[in-house]
């Protein structure tokens, strides 16, 4: 769930959302999370009747707007508008949608999330200037939607409190710095490098940044100042590729030409275990275990403590991880994929969830999915991975299925206001 501010998703009018890309290496983060699964309709007959419907909030949202609530607000990110060139963040008071404030945004920067921190809103997004396609992040007073500050970046909160901005990559140096949210203030700052960059996130924020130099020693550094805490040679012989995936304190560094894997202590760099597993596409946090997608199609799962294998199949493609079970699906692609609850342990598949588009409403958290109703609009369920089940709660009968679940919300396209709904989930 790569290394970038919360993305809230797009609220648009075309094809279903895509499935819940690959889960992020460094840091269970968040930021927002689709997937596509579906319940038998066998399921959904013999489920109990959902709750009495609840009357929603219309929100006056463009087509492709975000939106997300925070506490008492419901804050709508419009994109620009053609005729007046002006892109604007606008919140509203719920419980009733009534506007508070909005805020005109840059019509030369393309924005796709906002965040809250310490009284303030985050806005980040890109613009393209003479050196190419350049991230910022905007911050604005929650209270009034003042400006407040602008900086280059991509910002992730520290453990600190304090935000870490990460700017360029891919063709430019990347840059690394630490600022104060209250004002930009800057903290520190990191020489710009060429180095690919790994964040962990320990669930309170960033706490370690490993710098992989392509003709150098892997660096981790304390996010919190930016100090080196340790280095290590771990690039192959021959000039492979090295690949580096961080899982809870361990580094896993992957030799791309063999499939060699080693894995280090991240804070000082000691080497734990060495598995020779042939070509490796990356590693996953499989919650008690560490799983590999292999380049022979496999889930590999391997014991964090010796490398050994406890379990590995074909059958799935990636591994979701709640507690000690794994959310996976069969291997394929597209919307009728079919989704499984597994022992992470052993691998032994306890619960079939069918097919639903499911929306993740906080890292790890609640899982709602929605699928057309029979008698039109959507049903909505909730899936429970711990205990394998689906559970309906509602029924949306004006949404149409162009939906992106926000805290304790449902966000649907809604044709015949030509807005958008916003419907307050069953508990």
């Amino acid at each position: 769930m790569t290394d970038s501010v919360i993305d809230l998703g797009e609220l648009r009018h075309g094809p279903d959302p895509d499935p819940l890309p690959r889960p992020p290496r460094a840091h269970g983060r968040p930021l927002r999370c689709a997937l596509v699964l579906l319940l038998a309709l066998g399921t959904l007959a013999a489920a109990a009747v959902p709750p009495p419907r609840r009357a929603p909030v219309t929100l006056p949202a463009q087509p492709g707007s975000d939106v997300m609530v925070d506490g008492d607000l419901i804050l709508v990110m419009e994109p620009v508008n053609a005729s007046t060139r002006q892109a604007r963040l606008a919140a509203y008071r719920l419980p009733d949608g009534e506007p508070v404030w909005q805020a005109p945004l840059s019509a030369a920067a393309r924005y796709w999330g906002v965040r809250p921190l310490a009284g303030m809103l985050l806005a980040t997004g890109y613009e393209i200037g003479p050196e190419g396609r350049d991230t910022l992040t905007l911050a604005l007073d929650r209270a009034t939607g003042a400006y407040r500050w602008q900086q280059p970046g991509i910002a992730q909160e520290l453990i600190d409190g304090n935000l870490l901005l990460r700017s360029g990559g891919e063709t430019e140096p990347t840059s690394l710095r630490a600022v104060d949210p209250c004002c930009g203030t800057l903290r520190w700052q990191l020489p710009p490098t060429t180095a690919e960059v790994s964040i962990r996130d320990n669930g309170h924020g960033v706490d370690r940044l490993v710098l992989n130099q392509a003709n150098g020693p892997v660096e981790v550094r304390d996010a919190t100042s930016g100090a080196a805490m340790a280095s290590a040679e771990m690039r192959p012989p021959g000039g492979a590729r090295l690949g580096i995936d961080l899982i809870d304190d361990l580094l896993l560094a992957t030799d791309k030409g063999s499939g060699t894997i080693n894995a280090y202590g991240l804070d000082r760099l000691d080497r734990r275990w060495t598995r020779d597993s042939g070509p490796v596409e990356f590693a996953l946090d499989c919650g008690p275990v560490v799983c590999l997608r292999t380049g022979g199609n496999e889930l590999l799962a391997l014991d964090p403590a010796t490398g050994d294998v406890r379990w590995r199949s074909d059958r799935w493609l990636w591994g979701w991880p709640y507690e000690n079970r794994l959310m996976a699906n069969i291997s394929g692609f597209g919307p009728m994929e079919q989704y499984v609850v597994v022992d992470a342990l052993t691998g032994r598949q306890v619960a079939d969830l069918g097919k639903w588009e499911l929306y993740q409403l906080s890292d790890g958290g609640r899982l709602v999915g929605i699928r057309r109703h029979p008698d039109g609009g959507e049903l909505v369920s909730e899936l429970d991975i711990a205990a394998g089940t689906v559970r309906i709660v509602d029924v949306l009968p004006d949404a149409t299925g162009e939906c992106q679940a926000i805290t304790g919300y449902l966000v649907c396209s809604a044709p015949a206001t030509g807005f958008y709904q916003l419907w307050k989930l069953a508990d």
